[in-house]
């Protein structure tokens, strides 16, 4: 990272961002161009988990290849100066890559969906019918690198 005051380096941090930023962004590779998605998402333990539809052109892109680069950002506030190159955005963001895997077995993917609703619903279980679990496909991410930035704290 060039600017070594922006960087976060505190693991514990980046995974709080991790856990705490509403939405991901997953960027992926079709033919040798890119594909950028935002999706809900889970962190627990070194993966993210997102849920999907089977089919689309992300799955038809994971299928051909399974590496990724994610985002994510909170605490986003534009700072405005008077001098408009003063101008500044506040906020913590963590960048990463890794492998997408689908989850395959249904107590995974139960487990996997388990932490994605808890994740937005405050902590709230559920149950997920046959047809739900048949038609839902869940990507596993696994991360392999990850690095924070912030700026304007």
């Amino acid at each position: 990272m060039r600017r070594k005051d922006k960087e976060i380096t505190d693991k514990e941090l980046i995974e709080k961002i991790l856990k705490e930023a509403e939405v991901i962004r997953i960027a992926m590779v079709d033919e040798g161009m890119p594909y950028l998605i935002a999706m809900n998402y889970a962190y627990d333990d070194g993966v993210i988990y997102m849920h999907s539809a089977k089919e689309g052109r992300k799955i038809d892109i994971l299928k051909k290849n399974n590496k990724v680069a994610f985002q994510v950002d909170k605490d986003v506030e534009l700072r405005l100066d008077k001098e408009a190159c003063r101008c500044g955005t506040k906020y913590l963001s963590v960048f990463g890559t890794g492998n997408a895997f689908f989850v395959t077995d249904k107590e995974g993917r139960k487990t996997a969906l388990d932490c994605i609703m808890a994740r937005y619903t405050g902590g709230l279980s559920f149950e997920y019918s046959e047809e739900v679990l048949e038609r839902t496909l869940v990507i596993k991410v696994c991360v392999d690198s990850m690095t924070g930035k912030k700026s304007g704290y």
